[in-house]
Order: C-alpha cells, then structure tokens, then sequence
C-alpha cells in the first residue's frame, strides 16, 4: 500500500494533509524519516510511526450497527442522514453495507470492509437467517404460522421460501417475529400484508447469531473473530 494511502486510512489526515506531514518530518517508517508518500509500504508488517506514535491497521473491519430509523444504507443522500455519517472518516471510506435497511426500519446491520463476506451474506444461495420483530395494526392470525412456513404468495414469480413467524403476547399491541432467509424488495411488510395485516414498526433483532447486544440506535461495535467466524460458517 503508499504510504500517504496507509496514513489517510488510520486517520492521520487528508492526502494533503499527511504529504504535507511526511515533508515536515513527523512519520517515520521503520525508525527512518519517509520523504515520499508514494512509497510502497507493508501495512501489516512495517512499523509506522505519525508524530511519535505508532501506527496500527486492520486488514479488513467488520461491525455490527443499530441503525436509526430516519437515516438511510446509503452514501450519500440530500434529504437524510446515512449509516455511514455515524462513523469517523477514516472508517467510513473503508466500509460497505451488507444489505439494507429501509428508512422506516431500525436494527442490526453488519458494515465491512471485506468483500468476499459481504457478497457470502447477501447471496441468497447462503441463506444466513434474519430475525425481525414487527408492531402491527391487527393481530395475526394462527394460521400464518403454518403459511408463513409453506411459503406464501407476496406477488414475486416464486413464493417465499419457508420462513418462521412467532406471535408475540403484547398488551399494547399486536406484535410478531419473523425470521426470513431471503431479502426481497420490502420482504416482511409485504408477507405480513398477504395476511391483512399492515406493519407500523419493523426492528432487526438478529442476524445469523449476532444480536444487537445492548447497543443503542446510533451505537457500533467491531465484531469478534468468533462471531465473523459463525458468519462466514453460516454463509458456506
């Protein structure tokens, strides 16, 4: 990798920035001034240092991230914030989404830098399971549960591929589970409207094994190796 490349992605600055930093002295590579930030580095081998401190880079990042409602999985958009506004610059250009989350919907979305298991998640053929907990404006019926596992008609070419619907006792308010294995265009709304019922708030809960795990709307954490590992089992 260059340098000036390896400096902006650990946050040392811009790209003028940081050639601007090289000239003045401040970043060592191996104990000795680096005078080019074209130069070719090893990232995970080379001892880097920026004003006196040492360096560290991770070859691929993985979160896990309570997406809001109201912002958008998107990189830019005029009108809304986007899942990518809540992390600091240095991250932000390093990662991509895996999936979607409509504006409406809150919950876990996984972001990484490693394209192989981005693609491995969203490819239909893996199957990796997502859990959502859904309010509704009626109660569900008994019988979806053995619809929804059947496998029901929401207007594609195929129906559904079977999926598992838990009806929740709320006091409050009508409220189920569902866990799907595809990611259709508005997928839960439409299955929950095949039955006469409208969705009035959807969370993701769960994704693989992989909970939210007490993070808050907004709020992100770096997955563990075991749970990239359960992730990458899941998608081969």
């Amino acid at each position: 990798m260059r340098l000036d490349k390896y400096l902006c992605e650990t946050g040392c600055g811009t790209r003028f920035e940081v050639k601007k930093k090289i000239k003045q002295g401040l970043v060592t590579v191996n104990g000795t001034p680096a005078k080019d930030g074209g130069m070719i580095i090893d990232e995970l081998q080379d001892y880097i240092c920026f004003n006196n401190q040492r360096l560290s880079y991770e070859k691929d990042l993985y979160f896990a991230f309570y997406k809001p409602a109201g912002c958008v999985t998107a990189n830019e958009d005029a009108l809304h914030k986007t899942v990518f506004d809540y992390f600091p610059d240095d991250i932000r250009k390093r990662i991509n989404a895996v999936g979607r989350l409509d504006l409406d919907t809150e919950g876990l979305l996984f972001l990484t830098s490693d394209g192989d298991f981005l693609h491995h998640l969203i490819s239909p053929s893996h199957r990796v399971p997502k859990t959502y907990y859904a309010r509704l404006d009626h109660a569900v019926p008994n019988s979806a549960i053995e619809s929804f596992m059947q496998g029901i008609d929401i207007g594609d070419e195929k129906p559904t591929i079977p999926a598992e619907l838990e009806i929740l006792s709320e006091e409050d308010c009508f409220s189920a589970n569902l866990k799907i294995c595809e990611g259709r265009f508005h997928q839960v709304k439409r299955m929950f409207h095949s039955i006469g019922c409208e969705v009035i708030y959807l969370k993701r809960i769960k994704e693989g094994a992989i909970t939210l795990d007490g993070l808050l709307p907004g709020e992100y954490r770096k997955l563990t190796e075991d749970e990239i590992q359960q992730l990458k089992k899941k998608a081969n």
